[in-house]
């Protein structure tokens, strides 16, 4: 939402000091960059600054992207998407009317959208002519103050802005003094949202998404924790060794990856959540209770996204066969119990994860695949959760477990 809802717009230079005020108190709090660019654009329309469509790029430090787009349009609201790595080899961007700003070493450019000629060479800017745009404002603002522009837009670090009006003449000289005033303080509010949401990519990406909300959250001391019941995976990579030792270190890797998109992937695709990769195997949780699924639910996610997986390496081991490379496979373990969920480690260097018997005893189920030729082995705790044809393994002594465990194998179209 703008600035003063309610405020008296009509004194243009209060006006814009207001919005100028209202940025930066913003930036000061938990801010959201969409949100943020649209109560901006709906402020300047209102005192009198009319901005027909905005966009907002902004850089992101992602696994998977390179940066996040924002598009206003007035009247429609604004919409968000993201731009993958390696975007700035594709035409869309070749075409892009802000790429001269990188390739002239230059942080503004301006286009008459009235003139066909400017217009021609840039379909983004044919979008703004027939939406009613007369005038178009691109605007660079670096994050690093003095920096120099990079040669390529996928080293930026800051914001890519443009401004489109539909105003008959153009913006007028008040409006782009006004513009160039607003888009910084525009831009300190989103380097702040860039700064938490690149915490939480981080900490997504090497942790998982709830345990990574835990530790932003302040959950970061050692022993900082709680006990809470789960559905526990554990898969491991089979003949991980023997490809280790056959394969170059790149062929390796890729093959190592190949098989955490079919188990790990899995997982997450299914509502899953993947706490670590121990060497080559997979620890993950599907939490029960507050916040998470009941039993049956959790069950049931694990086991279908135990199916999935293994359709994943139907469809992974069919390429691999074909290019002439060694197979990929996996045992898994799904077992029901409570777990410590928390920071474990010494205090200057902790890890999130799960601990407790449980968490054990799905690692030596695990180990059953092998003795028992199936892929995926469950506990009787697991299998008593869920109506299946549950395939009966017989009774197994687990290292380090008392007593013998009754284990199952789902179903043989699993």
């Amino acid at each position: 939402m703008g600035p003063g809802g309610g405020f008296p717009y009509g004194d243009w230079e209060r006006d814009i000091q207001a919005i100028s005020d209202w940025l930066v108190a913003e930036a000061l709090g938990r801010v959201k960059v969409r949100p943020l660019l649209a109560g901006f654009c709906d402020a300047m329309n209102a005192a009198g600054l009319p901005i027909l469509r905005a966009i907002s790029a902004l850089s992101t430090l992602h696994p998977m992207y390179v940066a996040h787009t924002y598009t206003y349009v007035r009247g429609r609201g604004n919409v968000t998407s993201d731009i993958p790595h390696g975007a700035q080899n594709t035409e869309a961007w070749q075409k892009s009317p802000l790429k001269p700003m990188f390739d002239n070493d230059v942080t503004e450019c301006r286009y008459d959208l009235t003139d066909p000629a400017q217009v021609a060479p840039f379909p983004l800017l044919a979008e703004a002519r027939d939406l009613g745009g007369t005038d178009y404002l691109g605007l660079l603002t670096l994050f690093e103050a003095g920096g120099e522009l990079p040669d390529e837009v996928h080293h930026l670090d800051g914001l890519m802005t443009s401004w489109v009006t539909d105003r008959p003449e153009g913006f007028a000289a008040k409006h782009l003094r006004a513009l160039r005033r607003l888009v910084p303080r525009f831009a300190l509010a989103a380097k702040m949202a860039k700064r938490e949401e690149t915490a939480l990519n981080i900490v997504t990406a090497y942790m998982g998404r709830d345990a990574g909300c835990r530790v932003l959250n302040g959950q970061i001391k050692l022993g900082d924790g709680e006990i809470i019941p789960s559905v526990i995976w554990y898969s491991d990579m089979r003949n991980s060794t023997e490809l280790c030792e056959t394969l170059s270190h790149g062929d390796y890797l890729a093959a190592l990856n190949q098989y955490f998109a079919c188990t790990a992937g899995a997982v997450m695709e299914g509502g899953g959540e993947v706490l670590r990769f121990v060497g080559d195997a997979v620890l993950a949780i599907f939490p029960i209770g507050d916040g998470g699924y009941s039993p049956e639910e959790a069950c049931a996610k694990a086991l279908a996204a135990a199916g999935r997986a293994e359709d994943k390496l139907l469809r992974t081991n069919a390429a691999r066969r074909a290019m002439g490379q060694p197979e990929l496979d996996f045992g898994l373990g799904l077992h029901v119990g409570e777990v410590m969920y928390g920071n474990i480690g010494v205090p200057a260097r902790v890890e999130f994860s799960v601990t407790g018997p449980a968490a054990n005893e799905v690692a030596r189920l695990e180990n059953l695949t092998k003795e028992t030729g199936n892929r995926t082995v469950v506990s009787a705790r697991f299998a008593a959760h869920l109506d299946v044809d549950w395939r009966p393994l017989g009774s197994h002594r687990l290292r380090g477990v008392s007593g013998e465990q009754e284990v199952f194998a789902p179903p043989a179209a699993h």
